[in-house]
């Protein structure tokens, strides 16, 4: 005899499971046509992306390349802290897959400051000043840019560093915190001619991409878009606030195609909303049965 009580769990295993199907079949990856501006072929890149182990990440590096894919980015530099072979992996695998480019990448992690090596070879240490390790990330053809640059910072990075740095993170998570952190970034991009980067700093948690650099560049190659940033051809949307180059901007203003991709939030659809109540039900039932059956 099939009792009430089977019949509820019955109907929270079926909420759930089908909260599941209905979630994985609704996350659609954002698409975007590829945009192509005056020549340059515009690019959504999140150079700052940590993946596991060593990193305090959540996603293997394979996974990393498909959440980023999924996330409609076409570059991210993989960044781990201090070292350079897992971003390795993920470029291999992204390769294999004919996933987004991955550029691999190092955050110098030293007490004093912050810094993205990108399009790096191999580890640059630490234990140096901001200015040396700025010139080893350029003899290995990289690009060195700071990462989220607040005032504890500021110090390592004296005349000297700021001559040789090539960007700078003007939007990063942290700028949702707080107006006083986003005022440090954008005060310390206006420091010097900087590229101006958008990264999310991605670990496993919220949206890779939540920030994110459009890079503007001739060729969709990883040399290509180094040279891009080096020459500062990048453009970062924020909350009514645009950075970049000039000229950019406005090229992508008169356009609008850019702006409305920047600032569109994925809207969901009803799969999407039946996948959360579903969920949300299945999961109320779930603690409500456990709570009886521990009275029992």
């Amino acid at each position: 005899m099939i009792t009430p009580h089977v019949t509820a769990r019955v109907t929270v295993v079926c909420l759930l499971l089908t909260a599941i199907v209905a979630g994985t079949i609704s996350d659609v990856p954002r698409r975007h046509p590829p945009l192509v501006l005056s020549g340059y072929r515009v690019l959504a890149a999140d150079f700052h992306v940590h993946s596991f182990p060593l990193s305090w990440a959540t996603l293997a590096p394979w996974d990393t390349v498909i959440e980023a894919r999924r996330q409609g980015l076409d570059v991210i530099a993989m960044t781990g802290h201090n070292h350079a072979w897992v971003a390795k992996a993920g470029r291999w695998f992204s390769r294999l897959i004919s996933g987004p480019t991955v550029l691999v990448g190092e955050e110098i992690v030293s007490p004093h400051y912050h810094l993205l090596a990108v399009g790096i070879d191999t580890t640059v240490s630490w234990k140096q000043t901001a200015a040396s390790a700025i010139d080893a990330v350029h003899r290995q053809g990289g690009v060195a840019i700071a990462a989220h640059p607040l005032a504890q910072f500021w110090p390592a990075y004296d005349a000297e560093a700021m001559r040789k740095l090539d960007g700078a993170e003007v939007l990063h998570p942290i700028a949702y915190e707080s107006e006083k952190l986003a005022t440090q970034l954008r005060q310390f991009y206006g420091r010097a001619r900087l590229t101006a980067i958008g990264d999310s700093d991605y670990h496993g948690l919220g949206p890779m991409g939540l920030c994110r650099t459009y890079v503007f560049t001739p060729q969709e190659t990883e040399q290509g878009i180094l040279n891009a940033l080096r020459q500062g051809h990048t453009v970062v949307y924020d909350r009514g606030l645009v950075y970049g180059d000039p000229a950019l901007i406005q090229l992508a203003a008169e356009d609008g195609t850019l702006p409305k991709l920047a600032f569109a939030a994925p809207i969901p659809g009803l799969l999407s909303v039946y996948s959360r109540i579903a969920g949300i039900l299945g999961l109320i039932g779930a603690l409500v049965l456990g709570c009886g059956t521990g009275e029992e």
